[in-house]
């Protein structure tokens, strides 16, 4: 067994007690029990309303559990393959079981930082709102990249992925676009995006080859369900309703399906195009400032929670992460000093490195 191995063993064995501290095993595992025994009496179901809260709050331990159990069984099962390749000297299957170990130990690390979302909108679907900074062209197409670079993370995970309101761009890009990303803990994985993103590159819209900097904002907000009480009082909202500028053939063009809904006393805006049906425009677009109105509420408890302590600003409005593409590649993030040379793989989505030293430094 090489160090490495060796090393590989121990991170993954760290991170299952780390894991185990984190979501309480042992309590949750006796909890499990419990509602075993309550699901398997006879009269279970003759409270209907207790039961489907029971057998909710199972599936959702069992889903804790089960992650845990299972990288438990693969490394004890690579630990024992990996004794027996070296008792028969077979260097071709340690050589396997090495890389399998390597895999192992990268899921394990994911798998303990996906532990630390556990706040109650983590698990939620949300709406990632990209705007393009001053700077016209280059700001909007710089802001369509990022849309892209996102969409690419989301199809990676097999998140499902809609564009409820798009601006485009006079020349190219867009001046904003708001994707609406489903998925397990997708706001959970995302939520550190929302702040100022900076590119650096020769601009491919000077005609002299100059260096331009350009910025967009991400803003990301938990799509709200019904267990989430956000009162809106129709009196503070002012509707509009136009034409849709996006893709859908003559129909988009000739009516106006298209709904904005601005809330008076905060000044949010929230916009939807992308369904024909104005009613269902309308739904989505009040969905999206549920969403925002609740991202704010958050914001203002932790503000308060905050007060008086010296803490960095990390509010929406900071720059956050800087793409720097010419003279050199450079992708780094200013809040945890995580960085990678390969700034074209990160544009097509691989941004996990990013994402998960943000949480870890939660």
């Amino acid at each position: 067994m090489t160090p490495q191995d060796q090393k590989n063993i121990e991170n993954i064995k760290n991170s299952i007690n780390l894991i185990k501290n984190f979501v309480k095993f042992d309590e949750i595992s006796a909890r499990l029990v419990d509602l075993e025994q309550q699901i398997e009496a006879p009269n279970f179901w003759d409270d209907t309303e207790n039961a489907i809260k029971v057998t909710k709050e199972k599936d959702g331990i069992v889903e804790k559990l089960e992650p845990v159990k299972n990288l438990e069984k693969r490394i004890a099962d690579l630990v024992e393959l990996v004794e027996l390749a070296e008792l028969e000297n077979d260097e071709a299957m340690l050589l396997e079981l090495s890389g399998n170990l390597e895999v192992l130990a990268k899921e394990a690390e994911t798998l303990q930082i996906e532990s630390l979302l556990s706040a109650p909108h983590d698990a939620a679907n949300c709406f990632l709102e990209i705007n393009a900074g001053a700077g016209g062209t280059e700001a909007q197409d710089w802001a369509e990249m990022l849309a892209r670079m996102y969409s690419r993370w989301a199809e990676k995970r097999g998140y499902k992925l809609e564009i409820t309101d798009k601006s485009d761009g006079e020349e190219a890009g867009v001046k904003s676009i708001t994707l609406h990303i489903k998925g397990q803990k997708a706001y959970g994985w995302l939520k550190k995006e929302s702040g100022v993103h900076r590119l650096v590159r020769i601009s491919p819209f000077d005609s002299n080859a100059r260096r331009h900097t350009s910025f967009a904002s991400v803003f990301v907000t938990p799509e709200v369900d019904n267990s989430i009480e956000i009162e809106i009082n129709d009196a503070d909202l002012r509707i509009d309703v136009y034409r849709s500028s996006g893709a859908g053939g003559q129909h988009v063009n000739k009516t106006e399906s298209a709904v904005r809904i601005t809330h008076i006393p905060t000044g949010i805006v929230t916009a939807s195009q992308i369904d024909r049906s104005q009613h269902r425009n309308r739904e989505i677009a009040m969905n999206m400032l549920k969403s925002k109105l609740y991202a704010l509420k958050l914001k203002e408890q932790e503000e308060a929670m905050n007060a008086g302590q010296d803490k960095p600003d990390i509010a929406w409005g900071n720059q956050i992460r800087s793409y720097v593409l010419q003279p050199y590649q450079l992708v780094k993030d200013n809040r945890t000093g995580t960085e990678t040379g390969n700034a074209p793989a990160v544009l097509d989505g691989e941004i996990d490195a990013f994402l998960e030293s943000a949480i870890a430094k939660l």
